[in-house]
Order: structure tokens, then sequence, then C-alpha cells
């Protein structure tokens, strides 16, 4: 049978409909007409990642140009920016942004000041479009603003200073110099010692720095800042007995041991003599003797004792015996005496003393609470002494007042009983030897001032006073301890450091100043006691001095660890001698502990920590 294979019916026949039909090619056609849209999807992405790093780098240069103008402006009344501020502000702004930077046409910068004495600025870039301007997409003006902030939050300043003898040697005479004594009169009229200052001291330096240091702060601080200072000296203790008063007299006690001296009988001098007289009662014989005067000791410190004996034989026979006496002292610690009247201010006669003149009168110095004897602390539970914050609540967490009428060296002797001829020269009293005071044994410096603000008069007059002055010993620890007192926000002084009405807490530093390395001395009289006697640092017998340095040291440092736990900054300036490990450790970090070398480098420290205590910040 056979098949006939004809042509289906509707098969196009024709050219057209053959191309009508075919759909092979469809995607090329259909990719071209897409490559318009596609073309200006991705041009449009990626102009507007053009226009997004331009406007983040305009914006950067914007702040940047707000940020040198503020710190370069002169604070006045006029309206516009001053000159310098304007120039220092476009130049920050062209260098962080440069023109034709991704074909960037413009790039203008308008910097003004605004009526609370800060920077804005206006920033703005025309932005030409790259794939889009085939579509005739316009160019872009990106604009951006800034405002800038160059100002001082509320800020509390402690400068804890070392004012030690070494402090009147030029900055290059490391190792020591020549010191040479001289005697001026404190502020109370009583008499003071100290070193005589060279022209080119430390102490002249230190006086220059911290003017410097007020000048900066001062220049960037707004009308609405608040700033308070607080200073601290210190040798071997510290004067804050007045700033312990105005808080509370009860925090000092009324009773105090010292090592120091007490009658305890007569001694007798020279050879006794005796006179004999016949005819004579007994009873006028029994009143022949006695002793003269019956109590004390006469203007030459001396007393008459008489002995009689009598016989009936020649009617009546009486013999005289005569001796010569003097007060027999016994060297130790004595018990409990009032110093009541003596803390009060009063003028008091001295009890170590015979017939003393009324003329004691205490300067302010204290003797520390107290005392923890270790090698070492933990921070987080210092003991009462080293805790800044401890309210005294009995009389061993009270301070007690330096008084050196009352302290004597009795040499390597425990206590010994001596007469008031013996041994001439033995037992100095640290208050009325001038060997010791000239020396530096016992010094009394510049009463400490509690945080508060103070005008640059304020600053100038204390730093520049007739006693603030150097002599002493150098005990970092006095210093930071009682400048942690003052300083802390949860310590009895806790109202100097509070935030001001309305504004957050202050900005806390402590600026601590030294010119040499721990150098504590177990015979000189200071915050605590005479080591050698006291034992309160050591806990024990005289002490070995690198292990007695090493006690003070661990002191020292358990204050800086208390600064860190509340927040509070610490600076450390050594300046002179090279900065000792432990004053290295106790700066916040090692970018805060200087080492200058000359008066010079040491404004140029206080400079740079007064500007950084400045914040520098964007504000918008």
């Amino acid at each position: 049978m056979r098949i006939n294979h004809s042509k289906r019916a509707d098969t196009p026949t024709t050219v057209l409909g053959r191309l009508r039909t075919d759909v092979r090619g469809n995607t090329l056609a259909i990719m071209a007409a897409s490559l318009i849209p596609l073309a200006a999807l991705a041009g449009s992405a990626i102009d507007v990642a053009r226009m997004y790093v331009v406007k983040v780098r305009l914006q950067q240069a914007c702040d940047a140009g707000a940020l040198a103008g503020r710190k370069f402006m002169t604070s006045s009344n006029a309206t516009t920016l001053d000159s310098t501020a304007t120039a220092q502000a476009n130049a920050f702004f062209k260098n962080n942004f440069r023109l034709g930077w991704l074909g960037t046409k413009t790039a203008d910068f308008t910097p003004s000041k605004t009526s609370d004495q800060q920077v804005a600025g206006i920033a703005k870039s025309v932005v030409p479009m790259t794939i889009m301007k085939m579509f005739a997409a316009p160019d872009v003006t990106l604009t951006v603003t800034c405002e800038a902030r160059y100002d001082v939050a509320d800020t509390d300043v402690m400068f804890i200073l070392d004012t030690t003898g070494s402090m009147t040697c030029a900055p290059s005479e490391t190792g020591g110099c020549t010191m040479t004594n001289e005697t001026y009169t404190r502020p109370d009229g009583t008499p003071g010692y100290s070193y005589t200052e060279k022209p080119t001291s430390r102490i002249v330096a230190l006086r220059n720095a911290v003017m410097v240091f007020y000048d900066t702060l001062a220049a960037n601080a707004d009308p609405s800042t608040h700033i308070r200072y607080g200073f601290v000296p210190y040798t071997s203790t510290v004067n804050v007995g007045a700033a312990i008063t105005a808080i509370d007299p009860n925090y000092l006690v009324k009773n105090w041991s010292y090592q120091s001296r007490r009658i305890v009988g007569d001694d007798a001098v020279g050879n006794p003599r005796s006179s004999t007289t016949t005819r004579t009662s007994q009873a006028n014989c029994t009143a022949a003797g006695g002793r003269y005067p019956p109590t004390g000791y006469n203007s030459a410190g001396e007393a008459l004792v008489r002995r009689s004996s009598w016989g009936s034989s020649n009617g009546g026979t009486c013999t005289v015996s005569e001796q010569t006496v003097v007060p027999l002292w016994r060297y130790a610690k004595t018990p409990l005496m009032d110093v009541s009247r003596y803390v009060a201010g009063d003028y008091v006669a001295d009890p170590s003393k015979l017939n003393g003149p009324n003329d004691n009168r205490w300067q302010g110095c204290i003797e520390e609470r107290d005392t923890t004897p270790s090698t070492s602390f933990d921070p987080a539970n210092l003991p009462d002494d080293l805790d800044p914050d401890y309210v005294p609540d009995s009389d061993a967490t009270r301070w007690k007042p330096l008084w050196p009428q009352q302290y004597y060296y009795r040499y390597d002797y425990d206590s010994i009983d001596v007469g008031d001829r013996d041994y001439p020269g033995s037992f100095q009293n640290y208050g009325g030897d001038p060997a010791y005071l000239k020396s530096g044994y016992v010094s009394c410096g510049k009463p400490a001032r509690r945080l508060a603000p103070m005008s640059r008069n304020d600053v100038s007059g204390y730093v520049n006073a007739a006693d603030f002055r150097a002599i002493g010993g150098t005990y970092h620890d006095t210093g930071m301890i009682w400048g942690m007192r003052f300083i802390s926000p949860t310590g009895i002084f806790k109202d100097d450091t509070a935030a001001w009405p309305g504004r957050n807490a202050p900005n806390r530093y402590i600026v601590f100043m030294t010119d040499g390395a721990m150098l504590p001395n177990a015979s000189i009289y200071g915050m605590y006691g005479v080591e050698r006697y006291d034992e309160r640092v050591t806990g024990g017998n005289y002490p070995d001095m690198d292990d007695y340095t090493a006690r003070h040291n661990a002191r020292f440092l358990a204050e800086c660890d208390a600064a860190r736990a509340r927040n509070i900054r610490v600076y450390v300036v050594a300046l002179g001698d090279a900065i000792t490990n432990e004053e290295r450790a106790c700066a916040t970090t090692t970018a805060m502990a200087f080492a200058p070398k000359s008066d010079k480098d040491l404004r140029d420290v206080f400079q740079n920590i007064a500007t950084q205590v400045a914040m520098l910040r964007v504000s918008k």
C-alpha cells in the first residue's frame, strides 16, 4: 500500500510566513533591548556609591576644619571668626579633602563662629556623574555641616607637689647640691626654716610650670565650665590640720603619746655639803630639813634638798646635809598627754621642759592614724590608714598633731633615765634644736589647699607665698595619701569634689610632681613618728633601709591603685633625676609619666598635661 506524504495544510509556504513562526535568536533580541535600562541601573549604583564615599570624606574634612578652627580660635566678643582660626580651619579642610578626588569639581568650606564661642562649618562639593552622564544626569552638589567644641568638662585638678630640700637645686644638678639654711616668718608669726632657693632652682621652675598649666586650661574653658584646684605640698608629712578641723574637729585625737620625756625623780649634781650646830632643839633641827622649792625647780632648773639629824649631846646637836638636785628625766614614749588646747590652736606650755613659756603652737602638720606595716597591699581591701574614704571613728583611726617640741632623739635607747646635766647634747629635741630644724629632720610646710575654684591670682598667690618653701625628706606616700583623701569622690572631703548642680560628675586628675626617688629616713620625725622608735611602717626594730624604702613605695603604689579604682587619672612628673619604676607605675598609663630635664621641659610637660585635660571633641 502506498502512503501519500503530502504537506500539512497550515505550514507557511512564504518567506515572511516562515520568519513569523521561527523563534530561533529571540534571546539576543531581548538582551539588546535590555541593555539600555541595565546600563542606567548599573550607572546609578556606581554613581550613588561614589557620592556616598565623597560625602563621608567631605564630612571628615568638615569636622577636621571645625576642630582646627576651634583650637586656634581667639575667644572674643566678635561675632565673626578671627583670621588665624579661619586660615587654620581652611588648611585642615583642604588637607583632608583634595579637589579633584573622585572627579569632584569643587571643594568649598565656610567656617563660622557660633554664639556660644564654638566653630561651625558648611562644606560643599560638586560631584559629576560618570555613567549616568550618558543619560543626561546633572552634576550633584553634596553639602554637609559640622560643629566642633574645644572645651573643658567640669574638672578637678589636685596638685601633689614635692617641696623637699633638693627642690632648691637646679634641674641639672642631679644627685644633689649644696644647700644653705635660712629662716623666715610664717603667716602665723612663728619662725620657719628652709633652704635658700637658687634663681634656677627646681621649685622656681615648678611655680612657673603651675602657672603655665593654669593659663593653658583657662584658655580652653568655656564660660560655663567649672574648674577646681587643690594643692598638697609634701615632705615627710603634710600640713592638713586646718583642712581636717574644718570638716570635723573630732577627727583629731584629744590625747596622744609622744616619744618624749618626763620627770621621774631628782638627780644629784655636785658633792653634798653639811653643817653642824649645837644647842638646837629637835624641833628646830627637823624644821631645817626639806626641799626648796617644795615642788619643782627654781629658774635655774635646780632644787636644794636638805636632810637633818639631831642628837642630844652638847645641849642638842643638829647636822644638816645639803644636796643640789636637777630633774631626772625618763626618755621614752610618754603616757597620754592632753593635746586638745594644742589642736585648738592655742599657745600652750611644753610639758617636756622646765618653766617652759607658753609658746608652743600647732602649725598644722599631722601624724598618721595607726599604720599597717606591710610590703604589699590588696587594692580591693586596703587597711584603714590607706583607705582614702575611711571616716575616723576611734583614736586608732583619728589623726594626731605633729608636736616637734615634744619629740626627743635618744639614739639607740628604748628607754633611759638621764639627769638634766648628764650626757649634754645626747638627747636632741626635734622642735628645740636648731640643727634638727635646719637639717629637715622635722619639717612642716605650707598648709594644703582643698579643692575649690581658684582665680589666677589665687593660684599664683599660693605657689609664690612666703611659706611655699623647700626643706625636708622625700616621702611620696605622704603626699599621695592626702592628695587622694582630698579628691576622692567618696571620702570625708567628697563635698569638695561633688558634681555642680545640674551637671555631670567632674573629671578628676592628680598631677604628682617630684624631683627624686623615695628617700625615707628612720630618724626623721614626720607623719609616721620616728621609725627608729615608733616602728609604724616596719613593725620591727631599726629597719634595713632597702626594706624600709620598699615599704614606703608599697604604700605609695597602694594609693595610686586607689586612684584607678575611683577613675581618677594620675599624671606623674619627675624633674631632673631619672624617673623610678614606682613613679612610672603610679601614672594611669605609661604615656602619662614624664621625666623633664630642664625648667623649659617642665613648663612644656605641664602645658602638655593641661592640653590633655582639655577634651577636644566634635559635638555635631
